[in-house]
């Protein structure tokens, strides 16, 4: 949480199969609703820097713990299909009211897509899309797969995972302690270990690029029929240029920009230009000028 910011409250939401999420909420109630949408591995901890600053601007921000992660709930079947992630995110924005603007990292960008692109369309306002669209680089996306099983058994300390998080993230600058790590982790027997469903990174794995993928995606980004903005880490090894142009040329009225010296994790390697990247977008819509095709 930035100094000074009002601290959230914890609110309780029902899945599309009646699964718990638990979500943090800034901001007035009466603020227009925007959703930020985590991405696979993370927790609705990753926004603690950019929710209070959007709420701050008037909007009222509903961060969520996807299912398998964080305090939400793992499905007894373990499924883990993105139909079952834009399920709840329909459920979500249904609960919510007011056509929510999504902002979705990664696995959460991929939620919002299909959960306002594909029938039944959640009624949201717009969509933002960070550093994914419909198709990933396969280097990337294997070195995310292989960090998050290198660490399957868990760390003795939690400095331990600030480490590995380090190392992993070599373009970042490392953080002033470990302990902001701790709400992405949790405790199992003597060791700390992430704090998501294991099951869920077989599934993960399965979400490359699988035929037919591709033209799903942007057959959903074009039928959600409302402004979508990309925003794409400079240095990602996720999302190529090639392909966030690609995208853009291909669904209407989507624009892109582009944040320089943050990869795949935009908002935690650059939250100041990422907030700075979004807002004249989210201006933009308070001030009526973005355009919903579906009006």
């Amino acid at each position: 949480m930035t100094a000074g910011a009002a601290a959230p409250r914890t609110r309780h939401f029902v899945g599309g199969d009646g699964i718990r999420l638990v979500a943090e909420v800034w901001g007035e109630e009466s603020g227009p609703p925007l959703v930020l949408l985590h991405g696979g591995g993370q927790t609705r901890h990753s926004w603690g820097r950019t929710g209070p600053r959007l709420a701050a601007l008037g909007w009222r921000v509903v961060a969520p713990d996807l299912r398998g992660h964080g305090a939400s709930g793992w499905p007894a079947d373990g499924d883990y299909d993105l139909g079952r992630y834009a399920e709840d995110v329909r459920a979500l924005v249904a609960a919510l009211g007011g056509r929510p603007v999504l902002v979705g990292a990664s696995l959460g960008g991929l939620s919002a897509l299909l959960a306002a692109g594909e029938p039944p369309g959640a009624a949201v306002r717009a969509l933002v899309l960070v550093d994914v669209a419909h198709r990933p680089d396969p280097r990337g996306f294997h070195r995310i797969a292989a960090f998050m099983r290198r660490h399957a058994d868990g760390f003795a300390e939690i400095g331990d995972a600030a480490a590995a998080v380090s190392a992993g993230l070599p373009h970042r600058r490392p953080p002033d302690g470990p302990e902001g790590l701790r709400h992405n982790l949790r405790r199992e027997g003597e060791r700390w270990v992430w704090h998501w469903d294991p099951r869920m990174l077989d599934a993960f794995e399965g979400r490359m690029d699988p035929p037919g993928m591709a033209e799903r995606l942007l057959d959903a980004a074009c039928r959600a029929g409302v402004p979508v903005l990309l925003v794409r880490g400079g240095i990602s090894d996720v999302l190529r240029e090639d392909v966030a142009e690609q995208f853009c040329e291909r669904v209407p009225g989507a624009r892109r920009v582009d944040v320089a010296g943050a990869g795949h994790m935009v908002a935690g390697d650059r939250n100041e230009h990422f907030i700075d990247a979004v807002v004249p977008f989210l201006e933009e819509l308070e001030e009526g000028r973005g355009t919903d095709r579906r009006d």
